[in-house]
């Protein structure tokens, strides 16, 4: 059985769909986190978009949905979206 170099293991996780934590240079920033949380560590996205709202009750608008943009860097986005302040979720896509 052949193993893997580190390195290319380790690209391999990185380059996922989707991941539950993010480094901001020292800083950690979470899925669960609140956006001012997230400002505070990480600074001003390249690119916020309003994508839309939830739906509550009697197709009420809930809870904004943004995605902003970090990088790139090493040749990768983040890409964060956010529902309600909260971010629900953390994107690394490579740079085409």
């Amino acid at each position: 059985m052949r193993k893997l170099p580190a390195a290319l293991c380790l690209l391999a996780l990185a380059t996922s769909a989707g991941a539950e934590t993010m480094r901001c240079g020292s800083k950690l920033v979470s899925v669960g986190d609140r956006s001012f949380e997230v400002l505070q560590k990480c600074g001003e996205p390249v690119s916020r978009d309003l994508i839309g709202y939830t739906l509550g009750s009697y197709d009420q608008r809930d809870y904004k949905i943004e995605e902003w943009v970090y990088g790139p860097n090493n040749g990768m986005f983040r890409i964060l979206t956010f529902e309600g302040n909260r971010l629900k979720s953390i994107e690394i896509r490579r740079d085409h």
